[in-house]
């Protein structure tokens, strides 16, 4: 099985496989973990990132299980077999509440740096890794009300599954593992793997080009 040392080496193996966009896209990260691998991803092609804010909503009686997932301002994305089991008014509140934490991150880690926009451009999506894939899912249905030319997800790692149910609304993928290996964790695939904070993000953004 394919391992990683941190985040950073994920994120230069992946630029490897990206090589044809070098110079002409735009890198999408979904915070915080993906941040870490898409600032290897664009300083190597030199093109500019921005964020995908996506939240997951964990199950009520197990949060780190996701039944749905939001971005700040795009449809909600769900486990069709389990959303019909939750309680309308919990699920209600639940996206209000994520969609809210959405905004306070792009307000954090942005400030008052423009939206770049991925119009006619290629998007490559970059996240540390896929479980469900509903976060992807919902920060590509946000990105594609942008009309990009091709949405590419690129990821170090995730299960045959997830990448199925994203096929449809992709055009490419590129990730690092085998699918049909997934180990059932994200964090199993890195030998360091650490929460990163808010203040982590902002500086990372610090290091690659935030503006068209």
């Amino acid at each position: 099985m394919e391992r990683f040392s941190d985040r950073r080496e994920a994120g230069k193996l992946l630029a490897e496989k990206l090589h044809e966009y070098s110079g002409k896209a735009v890198v999408y990260a979904l915070p915080r973990g993906g941040v870490e691998v898409a600032v290897e991803v664009a300083n190597e092609l030199e093109v500019p990132m921005d964020l995908l804010i996506a939240r997951k909503i964990g199950h009520p009686m197990s949060p780190e299980y996701a039944v749905c997932s939001v971005t700040e301002t795009g449809p909600l994305i769900c486990n069709e077999l389990e959303r019909v089991s939750l309680d309308r008014l919990w699920l209600e509140q639940a996206e209000k509440t994520e969609r809210q934490e959405a905004k306070r991150r792009r307000e954090k880690y942005l400030e008052n740096r423009a939206p770049i926009s991925a119009k006619v451009k290629a998007a490559i999506v970059v996240d540390d890794g896929i479980a469900t894939g509903l976060t992807m899912r919902a920060a590509v249905a946000e990105l594609k009300k942008q009309e990009p030319d091709k949405i590419v997800v690129a990821v170090p790692c995730a299960p045959r599954d997830a990448l199925e149910e994203l096929r449809e609304f992709t055009e490419d993928f590129v990730v690092l593992t085998d699918p049909d290996e997934y180990f059932g964790a994200v964090g199993a695939y890195y030998d360091y793997f650490p929460q990163l904070t808010d203040e982590e993000v902002v500086r990372l953004l610090d290091e690659v080009e935030t503006e068209a």
